[in-house]
């Protein structure tokens, strides 16, 4: 996808929509085209280790996409929720943002280049739609290779549609071929732009739709046709092929309202004006102020993506580790764009109920969990502060140091210091550095970064810990009594299917083929608590495995064991096979409590919990 750094206003009136306007049009024109409307997945994958996020519209619907049938059927349409960081330093321009939306429409082995084309064309260009000029827009398809040939099959749909010869462009695979990886299904693209301007940039006869960067063409609409398969090395066509579309919805309302940036929108402005009301400059001086621009852009934007992911049905909260590490980057990142604007970090954590006011229509989570948003918030906020204060000051003394002895690079060691001690993310030491004209070396800190890593994983990951603070040996020895107390109230067919342990909450997989009832939830969890209170030893011993097993100790996870292995006893109630670490007694875990019981897989069900 092409994303221009910057946004050129377009130099023609179009159809001025806002968010809700633009949701409803797409839904209601693909169902009646006989799509079933499906509900924006979690930004949270689910049984998906490749990624942290959900970063695109079709991320959720891949195994459909692969060949499991849907339970909609084949025609699907929805809006969907993304959280992309890969970029992350780029927010603050007019385009890139870490939370957005994706339309899309799907079909399954159902209806491929002719459909689609023309739907998405219609789309587009109708009265009752869109109501973009067809004369402003641009079209790429793939120009063919080794492995597969030109498009000329979808070139000659919108030739058919009236779109010109010479507003059709050919591009080889790295612009108009889709695929999941080096393995799986693929196929040609074909991308629609919008012609912002109608004059081409200084590259003149280059100023090429999918190729120029200067923001003339706008990119609006992805039509990806699935219908090759790699595998071995080799790109074969599928027997049955699937359409898989994409249209990014903040930037798709900044070109229908002419707007220089997706900040214009109504996506936006609600948030912008409570921002701005904030701070001790006006909005006309953050506009004639590039500094101060972006400031807000990266304060809004950041605020967005933060009470999104806390909000969503599978919310995570601020942590070292995983997502919790990207949610606490955004919101600390967040909080040192406030102090630019003069924003107090109080003050923009009770900006969110604006996110959640502007959003909760089309995403009702946000207004279910708007409690556990503004806390959240509101504790992260109150940690970095602290945290806040005393790294800047070592910081603030480094740079000082550097400067006298004319240096200009932080050592790796400090900023990965400032890192496991004080909370900063090396991405917030390298800006306060460049700001200072200083850089972290960044091979010192992947080489203590990957050394302190690589220790947690070789003690702590097969325990299923984020790491090895005190917090997550506490939810660790939890997971025992949780274990051995899901098997005296469901019976012995319950067996541990993995677990993962962050410092704020622990999440236990098991094998049980129905859900439990409140009744069975409530007796667990008391049960667990009854064994926490008696203030229970732990115990360790070291023994052959085959020993382990004869002596009643549990353990599901044989490959991850050697010949000698550890046997943790827990008083009278638990004795597992496991790496550890554990605490020394059941009463350093605190109180427990069930926050949800819900499915993991077909047979798995899932229990999330906390501690106190």
């Amino acid at each position: 996808m092409l994303v221009p750094t910057s946004m050129k206003k377009t130099e023609i009136s179009l159809n001025h929509l806002t968010a809700d306007e633009l949701r409803t049009r797409y839904l209601e024109f693909f169902r009646a085209r006989g799509h079933a409307v499906i509900p924006s997945a979690s930004l949270i994958p689910e049984n998906d280790p490749s990624v942290l996020f959900t970063t695109a519209g079709m991320h959720p619907l891949i195994p459909y996409l692969l060949g499991r049938p849907h339970p909609a059927g084949k025609r699907l349409v929805d809006y969907q929720k993304c959280i992309r960081t890969t970029d992350v330093d780029e927010v603050g321009d007019g385009s890139h943002l870490t939370c957005f939306e994706m339309l899309g429409n799907w079909s399954l082995g159902d209806y491929f280049k002719q459909e689609s084309i023309t739907w998405s064309y219609e789309f587009l260009t109708r009265e009752d739609c869109l109501q973009i000029p067809p004369e402003l827009l641009y079209i790429t398809v793939f120009a063919g290779d080794e492995n597969a040939p030109r498009d000329d099959e979808s070139a000659g749909v919108w030739l058919s549609l009236g779109i010109s010869q010479e507003r059709i462009v050919y591009l080889p695979a790295e612009h108009n071929w889709w695929s999941t990886g080096d393995e799986g299904p693929c196929g040609p693209d074909t991308e629609i732009f919008v012609d912002t301007t109608r004059e081409p940039c200084e590259r003149a006869a280059d100023c090429i739709a999918g190729v120029c960067k200067c923001g003339r063409f706008f990119e609006i609409w992805n039509n990806v046709f699935m219908s090759y398969q790699r595998s071995g090395g080799k790109t074969e066509r599928l027997p049955t092929h699937n359409v898989d579309t994409g249209m990014g919805l903040e930037r798709t309302l900044a070109v229908l309202n002419g707007a220089e940036s997706v900040y214009e929108t109504s996506c936006f402005q609600p948030i912008v004006a409570a921002l701005v009301a904030l701070s001790k400059y006006s909005r006309e001086e953050m506009k004639q102020d590039q500094r101060l621009e972006r400031a807000l852009r990266v304060a809004v934007d950041h605020l967005r993506a933060s009470v999104f992911i806390l909000g969503d049905e599978r919310g995570v909260t601020p942590s070292n580790q995983g997502q919790g590490y990207v949610l606490r980057r955004v919101i600390r990142r967040a909080i040192r764009f406030c102090d630019v604007l003069g924003i107090e970090p109080a003050k923009w954590v009770e900006s969110a109920q604006v996110v959640i006011d502007t959003y909760s229509n089309a995403y009702p989570e946000l207004s279910a969990n708007s409690a556990r948003i503004r806390n959240e918030l509101s504790l992260e906020c109150g940690r970095f502060q602290q945290a806040l204060g005393k790294g800047s000051r070592l910081l603030e003394h480094e740079i000082e140091r550097l400067k006298r002895e004319g240096a200009t690079l932080l050592p790796g060691e400090f900023g990965f210091r400032l890192y496991d001690t004080y909370g900063f993310p090396i991405e917030f030491t390298q800006e306060l550095a460049a700001e200072q004209g200083i850089q972290v070396d960044p091979e010192d800190f992947n080489a203590r970064f990957e050394e302190h890593r690589a220790k947690s994983r070789s003690e702590a990951a097969k325990s299923g810990l984020a790491d090895l603070s005190e917090e997550c040996v506490r939810y660790h020895t939890a997971t025992h009594l949780l274990h051995s107390a899901l098997r005296k109230v469901l019976g012995e067919q319950v067996q541990q299917k993995g677990s993962n342990i962050t410092r704020e909450r622990m999440r236990f997989d098991f094998l049980f083929p129905r859900a439990m009832t409140k009744e069975e939830i409530e007796t667990v969890q008391n049960m667990v608590q009854q064994w926490i209170d008696r203030e229970l030893p732990v115990g360790c011993e070291v023994m052959q495995y085959t020993n382990a097993k004869t002596s009643g100790a549990l353990g599901f996870f044989e490959d991850r064991y050697g010949n000698d292995v550890s046997v943790y006893t827990v008083g009278d109630v638990s004795k597992e096979v496991c790496l550890g670490p554990h605490v020394s007694n059941t009463r350093d875990i605190g109180r427990f409590k069930i926050v949800k019981e819900q499915s993991s897989s077909a047979g798995v069900r899932r229990i999330r919990a906390v501690v106190s």
